[in-house]
């Protein structure tokens, strides 16, 4: 019950924000986005999640008002049986933006909490976690096209005196992301890569863990609707995370924005 009070009063000062933004003179509209997607395999921070079985994420987004507070609402679950248990629901309030608009070293930046939540176990037997994810990029730091990226995830229980104490650590990701302009696409293809370094989160070793290489693009299918394929190869480094040394799958979402 904390936790969910927790979350909701987080939520409450979101809205609260929002609303004043919006009383002084922002007269943006509560944005809500429903985004489904399929993975051929659900990689979590380099682990096969559902092993060789597919999975499906429904996200619910919500953007407070253009004021860069959101909250998502995230289903996932495998497809096939063997993995029921492993239902999840995830609860995201982040905040977005940018510092240093107009220059060269303009950031991007996302700070997440989420409540990862598995309704089919029970308290004490669920690895129910916390996690905080800091998302930077910089757009401009480059020559054109090119885009880095950090990403820093840090996951502990949410109960004292769990037998998934284990669970808490770091993973660090760095990415570099090229987004070249095809004639024959109406959006640019996205050339991604990353390699991780996981901090002992899940009991892994203290070690670089994944590298990471990806294409995919967007297509506008209606003025609200975007469809989003990619195809990713994952190069394992440290067996304690992934010990398929090569795991190839793709991801092909679906977007639709009111």
């Amino acid at each position: 019950m904390k936790r969910i009070l927790s979350i909701v009063t987080i939520l409450s000062c979101t809205v609260s924000l929002a609303a004043a933004e919006r009383e002084n003179g922002q007269k943006k509209e509560l944005g809500v986005t429903l985004d489904l997607q399929y993975h051929s395999k659900w990689l979590s921070k380099g682990a096969e999640g559902y092993g060789q079985q597919g999975a499906l994420f429904k996200t619910l987004d919500l953007d407070f008002y253009g004021t860069g507070f959101g909250m998502q609402v995230i289903h996932r679950n495998a497809i096939g049986s063997g993995y029921v248990d492993k239902e999840r629901f995830d609860f995201k309030p982040y905040y977005k933006n940018q510092a240093f608009k107009g220059t060269p070293y303009a950031m991007n930046y996302n700070l997440g909490f989420e409540y990862e939540y598995y309704p089919g176990l029970g308290r004490l037997r669920s690895n129910t976690t916390y996690e905080w994810i800091f998302a930077f990029s910089w757009p401009n730091i480059l020559p054109k096209g090119f885009v880095p990226g950090y990403i820093a995830h840090y996951e502990y229980p949410a109960f004292s005196g769990s037998r998934y104490h284990y669970i808490t650590g770091w993973v660090h990701r760095f990415k570099l992301d090229y987004y070249m302009d095809v004639p024959q696409l109406p959006k640019p293809l996205c050339l991604s890569s990353e390699v991780a370094y996981t901090d002992g989160l899940g009991g892994a070793s203290h070690d670089w863990s994944y590298a990471t290489f990806g294409l995919g693009t967007k297509f506008d299918i209606s003025k609200n609707l975007t469809f989003s394929p990619a195809v990713y190869h994952q190069i394992s480094i440290d067996d304690s995370v992934c010990r398929r040394h090569n795991v190839t799958y793709c991801i092909l979402g679906m977007k639709y924005k009111f």
